[in-house]
């Protein structure tokens, strides 16, 4: 871990973002109600307005002569009360708009990155990613709850106040529709220049939270060789540079506010002048000037106030873009493959039954900085178990990756019983497959949950008989609640080699045909590994099976050994054949 934080790039270009943003339709459908609500209540208001405003104009108007207009003012009051009940409306379809959006993308956020699998997922900051699906999206409040309404207000009040002025008194109305533009000119300019600052407050927050969660999880690391109070000052130096830039960004967003008052000000008064003195000369009876005067403001006020809420909502269109980049196009039903392929074939689903055949032809596998397979043919046979050794960084665990669907070949083509692994259904395709990673994750559930984790539906006795073949019933009877123990994150509680166990009774209770076994003895003891050893051989016993070892003791049970060094084939040989 570095001593100091990662720097972001202070000249990154921005793209000019837009107010919304159409590929939030397409990943969320049903915002499409929200959003057409939105726009019935926007026109409600301004029809409202509109009403208010002539209502009062003419109240105000007869009470100047002496006289009382009852019915006017039963208008005034009866617009006032339907606009609060409008607004109020929209304040709940907005909330409801932004508890959907948020709810679909985190949903859909996490389709995407386990779509993507953990080999693009290790070359991400989890801690960024983590802040971007909880603390970033929470962001689209502001947006939603007051920018987007707002917006829409924007569009319908102002018409609706044009319109009204032009029958009234033409000239003001050409004031105002000529002051108008000012006002989205001036935003639009101001809203570019704190564009860049509120992306540069994210990404000191996307960073600060991603260091933050990566020291934590290495703190016993950190401790260890004494760097704690060095990282403490690491993520105290990044906390004080995301307050810098929050703070740049409010002093853009209340000079900005300022302007647009300024603006609408000066608008307002344009048309307010040649009233008054219109009046004064008998150019203009009152109700039409109170109706001018009163209207005017109206007009600019949607406008003043979508300029306002746009910086405070700046923060969530940030967000929103991040996220939507990754998600990306709505995926397909199944991921996509390296070539095209047949519409018809896409989906197949494969039968579950007996072991199946794999075969690699010509796989080649490009990562970003290194080749890990080149041009790998291989077959397995239906109940052959196969062990891969070779070098670390050889290509070994690549190969159980394609088989699980984690990568995909940059070329060449996996085939199961002859069908291409492309072409298969891989969540069905997963279902028959037992896989015991190097490190086992466990979770912080009970430790029955944890072995039921790919049978949640699994009996009871075939629980028990899952424990019993991975050897751990005597961690179970030590456990104070036997299976209903609950278990620390990451399985904190158990010893490595229990872990691994727990990883096998998975495998066992799944009962698959394939079996995919990454160096399940690394790094642990004598006894652990004779233990570990004993259930694997019978784990896959009658299955097909392909074993990454590095120890000699589990090549004991396979019926072929292959070498691979450099991302190739160099050796195959038949178990205990001299080499």
């Amino acid at each position: 871990m570095s001593a100091s934080p990662p720097s972001a790039p202070s000249n990154v270009p921005v793209e000019r973002r837009r107010p919304f943003d159409p590929r939030l339709v397409r990943q969320v459908p049903a915002v499409r109600a929200h959003l057409g609500a939105l726009g019935v209540l926007g026109v409600a208001t301004a029809v409202l307005v509109v009403a208010q405003a002539t209502t009062l104009a003419t109240a105000l108007a007869a009470a100047a002569t002496g006289s009382f207009d009852q019915t006017a003012l039963t208008a005034f009051v009866l617009a006032v009360a339907a606009r609060a009940v409008v607004v109020w409306s929209q304040g709940v379809v907005a909330a409801r708009a932004a508890a959907t959006v948020k709810a679909q993308l985190r949903t859909t956020l996490l389709a995407a990155i386990q779509q993507r699998g953990p080999g693009w997922l290790a070359g991400q900051r989890t801690g960024a990613l983590a802040t971007l699906t909880g603390r970033g999206l929470d962001a689209l409040d502001g947006y939603f709850t007051g920018y987007l309404p707002q917006l829409v207000l924007s569009v319908t009040v102002p018409a609706a106040v044009l319109v009204r002025l032009a029958l009234a008194d033409w000239s003001s109305a050409l004031i105002v529709a000529l002051t108008l533009p000012l006002i989205p000119v001036f935003g639009a300019l101001l809203g570019w220049h704190a564009q860049a600052a509120t992306d540069r407050q994210w990404r000191r927050l996307s960073q600060l939270g991603g260091h933050f969660l990566d020291m934590v999880a290495g703190l016993a690391t950190l401790r260890a060789f004494g760097r704690q109070r060095a990282q403490a000052e690491v993520v105290r130096r990044m906390a004080d540079r995301h307050r810098v830039a929050t703070m740049r960004t409010l002093r853009i967003a209340f000079l900005s506010a300022l302007a647009l008052e300024l603006v609408a000000t000066l608008s307002v008064a344009l048309v307010a002048v040649p009233v008054g003195l219109r009046l004064l000369t008998g150019g203009m009876v009152l109700s039409t000037a109170l109706l001018v005067l009163l209207l005017t403001p109206e007009a600019y006020l949607p406008l003043r106030a979508a300029g306002s809420r746009f910086h405070a909502s700046m923060e969530g269109l940030a967000v929103l873009d991040e996220a939507l980049t990754l998600i990306g196009p709505p995926a397909p039903a199944v991921p996509t493959a390296t070539a095209p392929q047949p519409a018809a074939a896409t989906s197949r689903p494969r039968r579950r039954g007996g072991p199946a055949e794999i075969r690699f032809e010509s796989v080649t596998v490009d990562y970003r900085r290194t080749t890990a397979l080149h041009d790998v043919n291989l077959t397995v046979r239906a109940g052959e178990r196969i062990a891969v050794i070779g070098p670390s960084g050889a290509g070994k665990s690549t190969l159980l990756q394609l088989l699980l669907g984690f990568v995909q070949p940059t070329a060449g083509r996996v085939l199961i019983d002859g069908v291409d692994l492309a072409q298969l259904d891989i969540d069905g395709w997963r279902q028959q497959l037992a896989w015991v990673p190097q490190h086992a994750h466990l979770f912080a559930a009970s430790l029955a949950d944890n072995i039921r984790l790919g049978s949640p539906d699994a009996a009871p006795a075939d629980l028990a008989a899952a424990v019993r073949a991975a050897a751990l019933t005597d961690v179970v009877s030590a456990l104070p609640e036997g299976l209903a123990t609950r278990l620390g994150e990451r399985g904190h509680g158990l010893s490595s080699g229990q872990r691994q166990r727990v990883a096998l009774a998975r495998a066992f209770l799944r009962n698959s045909p394939v079996v995919l076994l990454d160096e399940p003895t690394a790094r642990l003891d004598a006894t652990s590994e004779a233990a570990v050893l004993a259930a694997a051989r019978h784990l896959v016993t009658g299955r097909t099976a392909l074993i990454v070892a590095h120890r000699p003791a589990l090549l004991d049970g396979a019926d072929r050994i292959i070498r691979l060094d450099g991302g190739r084939i160099i050796e195959s040989q038949l178990s205990g054949a001299p080499s």
